[in-house]
């Protein structure tokens, strides 16, 4: 393929080129020359693949993303670096490159579009995969899954769910909402601070029955995170709703929670962290909402953390209520404690059906 001098015709037969080469596969072409430019960025800038990955992850081919990225000037010295003060770098997970270091069979073809990123603030080169909601459970079984692995609803109908993207906001949050085939909508809302990353899932039920066991499962797979890494539960602290991970030498910490908790666990060969939520039940046409918290820690005193933690007050706190990771929030949220706090007790006994094993 012989390439112009400007990006935009050869762009058009390239796109067109790498969505043939997609079919098929789990790659995704950028569709406009704007994603182009943005996923290169994310790839070659931060999460540093090589040229197969991303090819893995679009389907275009070698002398495309050469091209592409001589005119974006998009090379690792280029990258921008992140300031003192600034949020935690949280992206999009581009696919490309399995999230996970063990236990494959168990996340076949993993879909990106419930996968971000969210960058350590010591290493620019490391980060963990959140993948939110991995799974949603409900009276009717298998509501939702973001790989293949076992049978869903949809599945067992051969339906196969349109594939989504995460909304890129300008303030730097990030949301994305699906909407399944019998009426039932759920959406996830990220929003780093400079320290910690508040998260928040919704589901609305547009069926015409209640909806009952709505469990999920959010998994903060360790991969990318060196020195976090190891596939071992040695290293991690479990004080639900908080879950901790232990860098290999010892004082720096990885922790997630959420809100209302049924579960805290890990799975040591993915290695991955989970504080798997539950919404209450609910009603046709009513939203319910969970609320989750993932950041970073160095010292020796995690415990001591999860008050700190605590008293942010995130659990009663919607995502956009509040951008910091310190200092009590006020207003509605706090009367939303007692509701959510009884409904965690009652979700307090021991899960006893079989769960995804991540």
């Amino acid at each position: 393929m012989k390439y112009l001098t400007t990006i935009g015709p050869w762009f058009l037969l390239a796109i067109a080129v790498a969505a043939d080469a997609a079919a098929g596969t789990n790659a995704r072409a950028p569709a406009t020359e704007a994603d182009l430019r943005f996923w290169l960025e994310n790839m070659v800038w931060h999460h540093r693949f090589t040229v197969e990955e991303i090819t893995a992850a679009t389907g275009l081919s070698e002398a495309e993303i050469a091209a592409a990225s001589k005119k974006f000037n998009i090379i690792p010295a280029t990258r921008p670096q992140r300031g003192a003060n600034a949020p935690l770098l949280v992206l999009p997970y581009p696919g490309g490159r399995h999230p996970r270091s063990g236990f494959l069979d168990g996340a076949i073809n993993p879909q990106r579009e419930t996968k971000l990123s969210v960058f350590t603030p010591w290493d620019e080169q490391s980060y963990v995969v959140v993948d939110v909601p991995e799974a949603i459970w409900s009276n009717l079984g298998l509501t939702y899954l973001a790989h293949s692995h076992i049978p869903t609803l949809w599945t067992q109908q051969k339906l196969e769910l349109e594939k989504r993207e995460w909304n890129r906001r300008a303030d730097g949050t990030l949301d994305i909402e699906r909407k399944l085939p019998n009426g039932i909508v759920f959406g996830a809302k990220v929003v780093p601070a400079a320290k910690a990353v508040r998260l928040e899932l919704w589901l609305t039920n547009g069926t015409k029955e209640p909806l009952r066991d709505l469990r999920v499962q959010n998994c903060v797979m360790l991969k990318g995170a060196k020195d976090f890494n190891q596939q071992t539960n040695d290293n991690k602290v479990f004080s639900r709703p908080y879950v901790a991970c232990r860098s290999a030498h010892g004082k720096r910490w990885i922790l997630t929670a959420w809100e209302p908790c049924h579960r805290a666990w890990a799975n040591p060969q993915v290695p991955c962290l989970h504080s798997d939520p539950q919404f209450p039940d609910c009603a046709p046409g009513e939203t319910q909402r969970l609320r989750g918290w993932l950041s970073f820690y160095e010292g020796t005193d995690i415990e001591g953390e999860f008050r700190r933690i605590d008293q942010t007050g995130w659990r009663h706190a919607d995502a956009d209520e509040a951008r910091s990771d310190s200092g009590p929030t006020r207003g509605r949220s706090a009367r939303l404690l007692v509701r959510i706090g009884a409904q965690n007790y009652r979700q307090n006994a021991p899960f006893k059906d079989a769960v995804l094993r991540d």
